[in-house]
Order: structure tokens, then C-alpha cells, then sequence
């Protein structure tokens, strides 16, 4: 968060890889996704999504009702 805080940043977003070809968003990528939703509000900075990537698709955990 200090990135984006020294940047002024209004809203951020989060993605990383699954090196397999499943997207599906593990327990920690959902639990980690509010923590950082929860934080951003505090600190009034959105997040915008989180995406995980495989190989030949994504998942979007905004999409997916996560938050």
C-alpha cells in the first residue's frame, strides 16, 4: 500500500499467475482479496479487481462476487 499511497493513488489493481491452467481463485486469494478491499477503503483507495491468469484464461474475482 505505501506505493500507492506516496503516489496519491485513487485505486489499484491486483493480479498474479496460476502456473497451471486452473484459474480457480484458492481460499488465501479470496480471503487475501478482502483484506486488501477492506484496507483500500480505510485508506480510501479503491481496488479495482484482482485478477489471476493462467495459461490460456483469467478470472476476474470482482466479476465472481468476491467483492
Amino acid at each position: 500500500m505505501k506505493p500507492l499511497i506516496l503516489s496519491n493513488a485513487t485505486s489499484f489493481l491486483v493480479g498474479h499467475n496460476h502456473p497451471s491452467t486452473d484459474t480457480t481463485p484458492s481460499q488465501a486469494d479470496i480471503e487475501c482479496t478482502k483484506r486488501l478491499k477492506k484496507v483500500g477503503e480505510l485508506m480510501d483507495i479503491q481496488l479495482r479487481d484482482h485478477l489471476i491468469i493462467g495459461e490460456n484464461s483469467y478470472v476476474s474475482l470482482k466479476e465472481e462476487g468476491v467483492f
